[in-house]
């Protein structure tokens, strides 16, 4: 008789939740950290023609060398540094818990923080650690460091900008823990657009230290494609866990062409850094809403009653992310992505009709 999936099924598997994407339809959309603008019509065109071109019966470039050499101008990333390409970073989150995943090794992290970082850990059947953040968001170097010490992890996931707290931690505290750490310290940095800081130049000072990035922040969410950058010698073998031709044909190409006009994805991105402000100040100017600080293109904030609030945005079609409940450091909180103006004005107006029905 066969057995059942109880019987079959990891229990650690059996006991989680899939990643849970709500029905957006009809609604405004800012739930989940998308650029809210769409490419001009000519760079569309020109995308158009690339795929109209493409050689869709064959398999792509393995290495996606073309690609590789524009992104490392666009990210700015060091020559003697190498690249590894993912099918979005979730899938490098997952090629780095796999390469690492020797029995008993551990992933830390700080929390609240990116929810993949614990799931693939999970999935990749390792113990996750997570140390939580000061109740203001920012890092508690002591507690962390001593974590290390304590769990000797294999591999140290930091948001930075954190999702969701939206801020940038202290980097020499960053810097400590990376000097600590026995295994690899990877700096996701999916917001770096929004932020101006980042590690990369520093790759070169930290044995193991390994940068991450993504495409999806900048408008081009739907193409999946993230970044891992560091050194040959961790690269060299997290390669070996990329499944062949990862990064499509299609992905190649229409990145590919977006670098070519950077100037289009860094006006976008000035927008955005723009309502953000905008959207804070106002924010504030609500009654009852305590909004932090962001350095990404979204805002955390704070309220009395979070699921009816919740709730009522969505009745009044708007959709954000309620992350009430997640966490006890996210108790009341709610987490608006920044939008086009006339977006961020239905959601302000929302917010204010729902605070004050």
């Amino acid at each position: 008789m066969p057995k059942s999936p109880e019987d079959i099924i990891r229990d650690e598997i059996r006991a989680l939740s899939a990643y849970h994407v709500p029905d957006s339809g009809g609604m405004v959309k800012l739930d989940a950290m998308e650029n809210p603008y769409r490419l001009p019509s000519e760079l569309a065109s020109a995308i158009a023609a690339r795929v109209t071109a493409a050689a869709v019966n064959r398999y792509p470039d393995p290495g996606a060398r073309a690609l590789k050499t524009q992104l490392r101008g666009a990210m700015q990333i060091p020559a003697d540094m190498e690249v590894v390409l993912g099918n979005g970073s979730d899938e490098l989150i997952q090629m780095l818990a796999l390469a690492v995943a020797r029995p008993g090794a551990v992933v830390l992290g700080v929390e609240p923080s990116f929810v993949m970082f614990r799931m693939i850990a999970t999935i990749a059947g390792m113990r996750y650690v997570g140390v939580p953040l000061n109740p203001d968001f920012t890092i508690a170097a002591g507690p962390t460091i001593a974590a290390i010490e304590q769990h000797q992890p294999a591999l140290i996931f930091i948001a930075y900008p954190n999702n969701p707290s939206g801020n940038l931690f202290d980097a020499d505290v960053l810097a400590r823990i990376i000097a600590a750490a026995p295994g690899i310290v990877v700096i996701d940095e999916a917001y770096h657009a929004f932020a101006g800081r980042t590690f990369m130049p520093r790759l070169a000072e930290f044995p193991n230290l390994l940068v991450m990035r993504t495409v999806s922040k900048l408008g081009l969410a739907g193409l999946r494609l993230g970044l891992l950058a560091g050194r040959e010698n961790w690269l060299h073998h997290i390669d070996k866990v990329r499944l062949p031709y990862n990064v499509n044909v299609l992905t190649q190409l229409v990145v590919a062409e977006a670098l070519e006009h950077r100037e289009v994805l860094e006006t976008q991105a000035a927008a955005i850094r723009a309502e953000r402000a905008r959207m804070l100040t106002e924010l504030r100017h609500l009654p009852g809403v305590e909004a932090y600080g962001s350095d990404a293109n979204f805002i955390l904030f704070r309220v009395a009653r979070a699921d009816p609030i919740f709730d009522g945005l969505k009745q009044r079609g708007v959709l954000i992310k309620n992350l009430n409940g997640t966490h006890t450091l996210l108790a009341g909180c709610l987490r608006v992505t920044i939008g086009t103006p006339g977006e961020n004005a239905q959601f302000l107006n929302a917010l204010a009709a729902t605070l004050n029905p």
